[in-house]
């Protein structure tokens, strides 16, 4: 299973959603954390894009940890194992599956 970083791949939450539309994915999600909140580890039935707009987060994977900050991409592929924990001003993110 695999994971994959697009460092500065938008400029903000219109940019993601043009992404998101031209890619076939479905409705976007949006979604935030306060800092040092974590996610437990955990995997999706399908691949995931995630767009970091705000702050950052970093995603625990087995490879290695992923920092995502504004504007980074984040692909998850279908059953990929990961956790996350957010950066120390919280962050804003949107996702949808592919």
């Amino acid at each position: 299973m695999t994971a994959t970083k697009t460092a500065s791949a938008v400029g903000g939450r219109r940019e993601a959603l043009e992404v998101f539309l031209a890619e076939g994915c479905s409705a976007p999600r949006p979604w935030g954390n306060g800092p040092g909140d974590t996610y437990g580890r955990h995997s999706h039935g399908s691949h995931k894009v995630l767009f970091c707009l705000e702050g950052s987060i970093t995603f625990h994977l087995d490879e290695g940890d992923v920092e995502l900050e504004a504007g980074d991409r984040l692909d998850i592929g279908p059953g990929t194992e990961h956790g996350a924990t957010v950066g120390p001003n919280g962050c804003s993110c949107v996702e949808a599956s592919r």
